[in-house]
């Protein structure tokens, strides 16, 4: 149901880090003409944790008004309640996404059974696509491929974001899931290997920098071109680290603020880009050509 290039789109902000609604009109427009296959709202990217209530919602309302159906929206909704998870994911589905990505509980650490009664109980309660994320990294918590197996019995279960860098884990997805589950890379630097494997796609940082360019590499990636994946995924990896410099999403934010999409606000705990980092993005987005892009 979702492949591709699927950007973790950045919230826009002000020098106060409130939303800046016009930015965002900007940034989807240039999505949509770039080519992402999608957009996901409101998650790690995106300052999700950061965002009241009534922001999200807020959120959620501009972005599916705005993008009227022309790609996937899809709201991050997970949190570490599974009550709060369903009235999130209840909340996104009635201002019309077309699906909600579900982190695994944060900070709370369940057990592999805690795991699969939680995704269970909220596909019961909430109809709408559903995407389970995987990323321990963030959250203290691995869910296994085994137990995402489980949950792919569930009818509006429909893929997985798997977030840990390692070949045997999401060969070993696409083996007991890919038939049932879109199998999708929430780390770009494997991500074209997730995708020659039997994945269908990528959530990813490196998008909202360059779209058009994730979007062909994920289209080569799918039909099975290795030599011109690995081409372009090359040409990506500087990039991919790049974003990587300091904590997701701040250096990604500096970047596409250099792109004058968007302004310089960013969300306590999180601050601007150290300018010790500040050459380490400006040359990956040169040798990626990003920059010659936004002269042009």
């Amino acid at each position: 149901m979702f492949h591709g290039s699927l950007v973790a789109l950045v919230t826009p902000m002000d020098e106060e880090s409130n939303i800046d609604y016009t930015s965002l009109e900007r940034l989807i427009a240039f999505h949509l003409e770039q080519k992402s296959d999608g957009l996901v709202i409101a998650g790690s990217t995106g300052e999700g944790e950061t965002l009241t209530e009534e922001e999200i919602n807020k959120l959620i309302h501009f972005v599916v008004r705005k993008v009227d159906s022309r790609i996937p929206v899809i709201a991050g909704t997970g949190a570490s309640s599974t009550h709060k998870t369903i009235d999130k994911t209840f909340n996104a589905m009635e201002l019309g996404v077309d699906g909600c990505l579900l982190v695994t509980p944060p900070y709370v650490k369940p057990t592999q059974e805690g795991l699969y009664r939680h995704f269970k109980a909220i596909s019961e309660a909430v109809p709408v696509p559903q995407i389970l994320y995987n990323n321990p990294a963030r959250t203290a918590c691995d869910m296994l491929p085994e137990t995402v197996a489980r949950l792919a019995e569930c009818s509006n279960i429909v893929g997985i974001k798997e977030a840990v860098r390692d070949r045997a884990r999401y060969t070993r997805l696409i083996e007991l899931c890919g038939t049932r589950l879109s199998i999708l890379s929430g780390d770009d630097v494997s991500c074209k290997d997730l995708m020659l494997a039997g994945g269908k796609g990528v959530i990813s940082v490196a998008a909202n920098v360059a779209p058009k360019l994730m979007h062909e590499m994920a289209k080569v990636a799918l039909s099975g071109n290795k030599a011109k994946a690995d081409e372009l995924d090359e040409k990506l990896q500087v990039l991919y680290h790049a974003v990587g410099v300091e904590s997701n999403p701040i250096p990604v934010k500096w970047a596409v603020r250099q792109m004058g999409l968007i302004r310089g606000g960013i969300r306590l705990p999180l601050t601007v880009l150290s300018k010790e980092h500040h050459d380490t993005v400006l040359q990956a987005m040169q040798a990626t050509g990003i920059m010659e892009q936004v002269s042009e």
